[in-house]
């Protein structure tokens, strides 16, 4: 876990950071600004766009009567794809821009439900009762 948070803290950003430079070198810092300001408006928009689909598609099956898994895992993908895109870098832009759009959405819920059953079926996380 540990391993995974350095990645995520350290790696990540300075990657980013690498990658601002060299395109801001290459078309210039207003350029670079503007890049990541767009991608963050867009990805505001789009945020919002997603997350009312989600939210009728959550009413959609409470009022059939199901339990709307999916629909939730498509929301916490949605705000996380949204999050991402306010996080100035390319990288994340990347990310966040194939959390929103559906179909590759869908691969990210897939993969993390996979994780999860894996995770659940090996025993590695048990619940301790005291």
């Amino acid at each position: 876990m540990f391993f995974k948070l350095l990645i995520l803290f350290t790696i990540i950003p300075i990657a980013e950071l690498y990658l601002l430079i060299k395109i801001g070198g290459l078309i210039g810092a207003l350029n670079t600004v503007l890049i990541i300001f767009l991608t963050a408006v867009i990805g505001a928009y789009l945020a919002k766009t997603q997350g009312f689909i989600v939210i009728r598609k959550i009413n959609q099956a409470l009022k059939e009567g199901r339990l709307p898994a999916q629909e939730l895992l498509d929301g916490l993908f949605a705000l996380l794809g949204g999050f991402t895109l306010l996080t100035p870098g390319f990288i994340t832009d990347f990310i966040g821009l194939s959390m929103l759009f559906p179909p590759t959405r869908t691969l990210y819920i897939k993969l993390s439900v996979q994780i999860i059953q894996n995770k659940i079926e090996t025993d590695q996380w048990r619940i301790h009762r005291y």
